[in-house]
């Protein structure tokens, strides 16, 4: 196919970009339900396995107890435990519908990142989600338990832990994209490594106001996000470099086949 030919078919019109946009919304939903509806099963578990870093944390189990208002907050916070799961569950579902719905608009060489772009943002967003479960909450809670020791007991309720510990989860999932989101839009063209080394300075000061926007009050908390954020930038700066020096290439080798082809005539 001439690069004419492919340009032509990557256009679409701005009707056929929203029947595409309601078809992927309507997929990635219906995934999400599927997922929500499979986690309800399990959903006393994966709750018991949410709350698990607090009651590690916790200097006794008294502490780490969990209090509710009424009788309707545990019904709503293990369907929302179920719905979070499911977004969890469908997370490659989402990432290829994303893909799907941008692919259209794409050439045939750029669409062949498929694969690579939807196993590889899932495994960073649950790898970013990982690293805050096992490392950052019991960290965390264990600093904020401290200052509970002896002057006052906490009483936890279940829905405000809950929405805490799924901020975080969800929060560190998103920034370990960053590679990813560098993957594909130096892949398209849209950013080169140059574009972000020119902004590293914002990058950093955004880093350390994200994580104290994100995290519990403390030092040692915010740091564990701030830090992974500027080492995803530096990942993500080299990705660029790399997708960019390839995408050169490739524009270099299609100008020898021009030239050679007219040379030929």
């Amino acid at each position: 196919m001439s690069t004419t030919e492919e340009a032509l078919g990557a256009e679409m019109s701005i009707i056929d970009h929203l029947v595409e946009l309601r078809k992927r919304v309507i997929f990635t939903l219906i995934a999400v339900a599927v997922g929500t509806a499979v986690s309800w099963i399990w959903v006393d578990d994966i709750f018991r396995f949410i709350i698990l870093p607090l009651e590690q944390a916790a200097p006794n189990a008294e502490m780490a107890k969990i209090h509710i208002r009424d009788l309707t907050e545990t019904f709503f916070t293990l369907l929302k435990t179920a719905m979070v799961a499911g977004v969890f569950v469908s997370s490659p579902i989402m990432f290829y519908n994303l893909w799907a719905f941008i692919a259209p608009g794409l050439y045939s060489h750029e669409k062949r990142v498929a694969l690579p772009f939807v196993f590889i943002a899932t495994l960073f967003f649950l790898g970013g989600a990982s690293f805050c479960y096992f490392l950052v909450m019991p960290l965390g809670f264990e600093f904020l338990f401290k200052f509970s020791t002896g002057l006052a007991q906490p009483t936890l309720m279940m829905s405000e832990h809950y929405a805490l510990s799924i901020k975080l989860l969800l929060a560190f999932g998103t920034i370990f994209e960053m590679p990813v989101v560098a993957m594909f839009l130096s892949a398209l063209g849209v950013i080169t490594h140059h574009t972000l080394i020119r902004h590293w300075r914002v990058a950093i000061v955004g880093s350390f106001i994200f994580g104290a926007l994100l995290t519990p009050p403390d030092v040692g908390t915010q740091l564990m996000m701030a830090v992974p954020l500027v080492a995803l930038y530096a990942v993500s700066i080299g990705v660029a470099w790399f997708f960019t020096a390839r995408r050169a290439r490739a524009a270099a080798r299609e100008a020898a086949q021009v030239e050679q082809s007219s040379g030929e005539w």
